[in-house]
């Protein structure tokens, strides 16, 4: 059995960075308690790599979906990372 890949190129105004995990809107549903891997585009075209789980996916095919994920295992520096975008897009 092989894992089922995809890649979600989603704009940074739509990717609601927290320091334990993501909200974003997809024209796609993920199930619920799906583990993926994301990479984060960061500012200086840097990236994060985080895993995590899927832990809502509400909305609909016509007006797409808001998927809300929790991250599981960040090493302290993608943690740094991720808790000084998520401060600095609160300004």
């Amino acid at each position: 059995m092989t894992a089922r890949q995809a890649q979600l190129t989603l704009p940074r105004e739509s990717v609601f960075i927290h320091k334990n995990g993501i909200e974003f809107h997809s024209p796609t549903p993920f199930p619920v308690w799906r583990e993926m891997t994301v990479a984060l585009q960061t500012p200086g075209n840097g990236q994060v790599h985080c895993t995590g789980v899927v832990v809502q996916c509400a909305g609909n095919r016509h007006a797409g979906y808001h998927v809300s994920m929790v991250f599981t295992d960040l090493t302290p520096q993608a943690r740094a990372r991720l808790s000084s975008i998520a401060s600095a897009t609160r300004l």
